[in-house]
């Protein structure tokens, strides 16, 4: 009984070691133990006890002067492991770096975490303009065009789960009718790309296309996003082709034969 117990305790901390790494974010990179406990519903003793561990071993720094911890450099080393055993992100480097000399605008390689899409790379383009975009960030998928392109290969509970979740009104252009979504998620594995216009944010267009693996089935989404007034409407179709043919080149150099 008692190791039961101890065994429960161990899964405890380490649960709460993991969710306190996860709440750094690049919007909040340091944080004091005041602000983890109450976002994260813990006692400070308990934050405070697993932040000290997680210094220890080189996963958290604490700044002398500010209180403040951040993110330590064993979570470098981590994501350069991880880093260096996606194929996706070593085969879309060039592509992207073509893309975006090609049509000056930034671009993104995203993928499907649970029920968020979530950026692995990102190339700026040499006017960028500043779209709360980075590695790591996560963003809804429903008004996303690498959202909807992910969403259109999805199962269907996955979209149910979505729905379900709530279609948050961001812009008046945002898509939050339920039929009207699905209708559209049809219509992006047709026409082979997806676009968002200002759905997220205002002055922001994006358009999508999907990255097939060795077997056929899409693994991640290729974007381009730029502002509404570079990328307007009459110009979506010509550069959705670009679009396709760079997922396209990222799709073969992953195996996949059309």
């Amino acid at each position: 009984m008692d190791t039961n117990i101890e065994k429960e305790s161990h899964l405890s901390s380490v649960k709460n070691a993991l969710r306190i790494l996860q709440s750094f974010t690049m919007d909040e990179p340091e944080k004091k133990i005041s602000d983890l406990s109450a976002a994260l519903g813990l006692n400070k003793s308990t934050v405070s006890r697993t932040m000290t561990t997680l210094a220890s071993e080189g996963f958290v720094f604490k700044d002398p002067e500010t209180k403040k911890y951040r993110l330590g450099l064993s979570i470098l080393s981590l994501s350069g492991i991880v880093s260096s055993q996606m194929d996706i992100y070593r085969e879309s480097q060039p592509v992207l770096n073509r893309l975006v000399e090609n049509i000056g605008e930034t671009a993104h390689i995203s993928v499907l975490d649970q029920l968020d899409v979530i950026y692995l790379q990102k190339v700026e383009c040499n006017h960028p303009v500043r779209f709360l975009t980075h590695i790591g960030k996560r963003n809804p998928p429903y008004c996303t065009s690498s959202g909807k392109v992910l969403l259109a290969h999805s199962p269907e509970e996955v979209v149910n789960l979505v729905i379900a979740k709530g279609l948050k009104k961001y812009t008046q252009n945002t898509l939050t009718n339920p039929q009207k979504l699905r209708t559209y998620l049809n219509q992006v594995k047709e026409n082979g790309y997806a676009s968002s216009t200002e759905e997220i944010l205002e002055g922001v267009t994006s358009i999508a296309a999907p990255i097939f693996d060795y077997r056929g089935k899409v693994i991640a989404a290729l974007s381009v996003v730029g502002p509404t007034q570079r990328i307007q409407q009459h110009k979506i179709q010509g550069l959705a082709k670009k679009v396709m043919s760079a997922a396209k080149e990222v799709s073969t150099r992953m195996g996949y034969r059309s």
